[in-house]
């Protein structure tokens, strides 16, 4: 009897390598993209909204202090987890909070909704600080659930203390940790809060009023809030903000824009200090202007797909013929298109990595390898590459199926 299976042998491939690649380099009319010249910020960034990436940076990982800006993550994680027609009261230790605030008393009650237009429109650090011991009983509670939601988000070197975002720091395990983010985090907040977040459009919709008025529960005093974030009157598109200020961290500013189908978001952190408020306004529009002139909408498929083979071969595996060799179809699972900012000079790959061989059994839907789609050799988008169909192992009995069906045919 001949022998019922033939070791196949894959030359010049890895098991587990690049069968074929295709790219291009993006072009358009656009003028070449440059750099978005001198900067007053020590750290920033131009983020696209959509994708999360980075378009530009300045000291983007370095770590500082991120003043009231802090105050988008308070914001977010109360019209996540709270019912906005809550009441809550103000603590002796809220109370105490310095200037900018609310002026609230101890005792004094107030809607959650209210509170969170004192929280964005005026900046008070005592609204943070009642909102926080509303949710979580203790600011350090609240700080703990800010740092969860950090790390969910994707930020990766970011510690919240405080809910208003005042200079701090504490020991933590031994090390002595501060109150900070970067520039890259902060705008990876800010996307989460515009877009990501179920409650993204109560968060623009607070942060985008020009003013509010309430009372305390009680009804016995009133109070009035303005909106001090001058990017919303500076630019069209303008989307959401929010303006800081600490002796450690100078001037910061979050801010995001959407026009022509872009959605970009500019992060500032130490952008200047007294008496150069206006830094910060000059950096951001010229970041948005920078974003909006070299960049445009495309979608990752546009790029070249590989060619993915139509069949892998199988070892040990049953055949319809003996002697055959058993193979597998393959099969792309396509995902959802992804919308990315690219410049002149961006260079979009696609990339097979996947398997040359498989060993039976093979299960139908099994992954064989991945289709990447890498923006400047940063992976973006992966699709899997799945066995089209089924391969069971030889074994005695098929082998003797085999050698019947030839008997009968006259082959043996």
């Amino acid at each position: 009897m001949k022998k019922t299976c033939k070791k196949i042998v894959v030359v010049g491939l890895l098991l587990m390598g690049i069968l074929n690649n295709s790219f291009y380099t993006y072009a358009s009319n656009h003028k070449e993209t440059t750099e978005p010249g001198n900067l007053y910020a020590l750290s920033a960034v131009l983020m696209d909204g959509t994708s999360g990436r980075v378009l530009y940076g300045k000291n983007a990982e370095e770590p500082r202090a991120m003043a009231s800006t802090t105050k988008i993550m308070t914001c977010i994680l109360i019209l996540e987890q709270c019912n906005l027609e809550e009441t809550a009261k103000t603590s002796a230790y809220a109370a105490s909070m310095p200037k900018v605030h609310l002026g609230a008393m101890e005792g004094e009650e107030f809607l959650v909704k209210d509170l969170l237009y004192s929280l964005m429109l005026e900046s008070h650090n005592d609204s943070a600080v009642i909102l926080a011991e509303h949710l979580r009983g203790s600011v350090s509670e609240f700080a703990a659930k800010m740092n969860e939601k950090a790390k969910e988000i994707g930020c990766e070197n970011t510690w919240f203390i405080t809910p208003n975002g005042l200079d701090a720091q504490e020991e933590v395990q031994g090390e002595i940790k501060k109150h900070h983010t970067t520039a890259t985090d902060l705008g990876r907040i800010m996307r989460y809060c515009i877009s990501q977040s179920p409650k993204k459009e109560a968060f623009l919709e607070i942060t985008r009023t020009p003013s509010y008025s309430f009372q305390d529960v009680s009804g016995k005093r009133s109070f009035s809030c303005n909106n001090h974030n001058a990017f919303l009157s500076m630019m069209e598109g303008a989307l959401s903000g929010k303006t800081g200020f600490t002796s450690e961290a100078g001037y910061c500013y979050i801010g995001a824009l959407e026009r022509d189908g872009k959605t970009l978001i500019v992060a500032l952190l130490g952008c200047g200090w007294p008496n150069n408020k206006s830094y910060k306004w000059q950096d951001t529009r010229k970041l948005m202007e920078h974003g909006l002139e070299h960049y445009s909408v495309h979608a990752l498929s546009e790029a070249r797909l590989p060619q993915i083979p139509s069949a892998i071969p199988v070892e040990k595996g049953q055949s319809e013929i003996l002697g055959e060799g058993a193979k597998v179809s393959t099969v792309r699972m396509e995902t959802e298109d992804m919308q990315m900012l690219l410049g002149a000079g961006d260079e979009v790959k696609t990339i097979y990595r996947g398997k040359t061989f498989l060993e039976a059994p093979v299960r139908k839907g099994e992954k064989i390898g991945e289709i990447q789609y890498q923006v400047n050799g940063e992976t973006w988008k992966t699709e899997e590459v799945v066995a089209g169909n089924a391969v069971k192992e030889i074994d005695y009995s098929w082998c003797l199926e085999q050698t019947m069906n030839r008997w009968a045919k006259g082959g043996i």
